[in-house]
């Protein structure tokens, strides 16, 4: 395996922060497969990843993670509790691809790595709370397989196309953005509805 270029790590690095914030477990077993089977040479202190424990657990992670993940609110509650755990993998990744270099750079890449973590999860997680409005399983079924794709995906473009993955996380970010700015006015909006009909009731 080469050294990764500097395209391939920016999109090691942009690619894996996002879909650590789709999907922590998934990513870290998949970059720890895929570095194994010498389809990339993970940076740094990254190649830990590929530690046959670390793999074992993430898988299991993730399999407890798919089940959750298809059923309406407790989706939204598991994500609730990785608004913690998934930038901070996030983080850590970057953190870890940037053992032994100046630490300004480490500690600036791991905060870029694990804010695009937490710009990720915070699109899927209220784009999943908004699903949640109509509670039928088949809605977060599907929501959820399809994240795990694109999660699968992104691990592919990481290690083949990484110029690719950068360009796209790059749209998704500016997407996310104009999103959650939406839904910020949207759920705004809502409420001051919903206090204004309290404020009816009151006088009648």
């Amino acid at each position: 395996m080469e050294p990764l270029s500097a395209l391939g790590s920016m999109g090691l690095l942009m690619g894996s922060g996002w879909a650590a914030g789709i999907n922590l477990y998934l990513t870290a077993a998949g970059l720890g497969i895929a570095h194994r089977l010498g389809w990339v040479l993970l940076p740094g202190q990254m190649d830990v990843l590929a530690h046959p424990v670390v793999i074992t657990v993430a898988i299991v992670l993730y399999l407890i993670e798919f089940f959750a993940d298809k059923f309406p609110y407790v989706d939204s509650a598991w994500d609730t509790v990785h608004t913690f755990i998934r930038p901070i993998g996030g983080l850590a990744l970057g953190y870890m691809a940037m053992s032994g270099t100046n630490p300004a750079y480490q500690y600036a890449t791991a905060l870029f790595v694990g804010t695009l973590a937490l710009d990720s999860h915070l699109t899927k997680a209220t784009a999943r709370a908004a699903i949640n409005t109509s509670p039928e399983p088949v809605t977060n079924t599907v929501a959820s397989v399809s994240e795990d794709i694109s999660v699968l995906g992104a691990l592919y473009l990481i290690i083949k196309h990484p110029v690719v993955i950068s360009i796209l996380v790059i749209i998704f970010v500016v997407f996310s953005i104009w999103f959650l700015k939406k839904m910020f006015y949207l759920v705004k909006k809502i409420f001051k509805s919903k206090k204004g009909k309290q404020v009816v009731k009151v006088d009648t």
